[in-house]
């Protein structure tokens, strides 16, 4: 974000199939996001160097009830979403966010907002939970 375009043209692996190494080329006319009228962009990622990262817990809420299946079993039991919470124990994050304090909200770029969860906070180790995707499908009911 911010910088110029790379293009990944090939990579390196080691023994186990690990990528080690890519090999990218760049465009110097989209310095900074510009120079690139009339073109479009296949995809954009968010890179962090792992060595200097922090990592953190992060929760990805999606809705309780699994409403493409309708919201009331056969039974008439809430139909619950199996998927309405998924852990990531071992988010790396920019290093910055080591600092961020309980209830402070942030955007994580082209994915959603999150907010330090107070109820999980230690100092250094942080809890973020989505709050918003960027995704997201929720549209506000119509006042009646």
């Amino acid at each position: 974000m911010h910088t110029y375009f790379v293009k990944a043209v090939s990579c390196e692996k080691d023994e186990n199939g690990k990528v080690t190494v890519v090999h990218c080329t760049y465009d110097p006319e989209t310095k900074a996001g510009s120079g690139f009228t009339g073109r479009k962009v296949k995809g954009t990622i968010h890179w962090v160097e792992a060595s200097t990262a922090h990592h953190a817990e992060v929760r990805l809420y999606e809705n309780l009830i699994d409403e493409a299946k309708g919201v009331y079993n056969e039974d008439g039991s809430l139909n619950l979403n199996p998927n309405s919470l998924t852990i990531v124990e071992d988010a790396v994050m920019e290093p910055a966010l080591a600092e961020a304090k309980a209830g402070e909200s942030f955007q994580f770029v082209r994915n959603g907002f999150y907010a330090v969860d107070p109820k999980f906070f230690e100092e250094g180790k942080q809890v973020f939970g989505r709050i918003v995707s960027m995704k997201s499908s929720f549209k506000m009911p119509a006042k009646q």
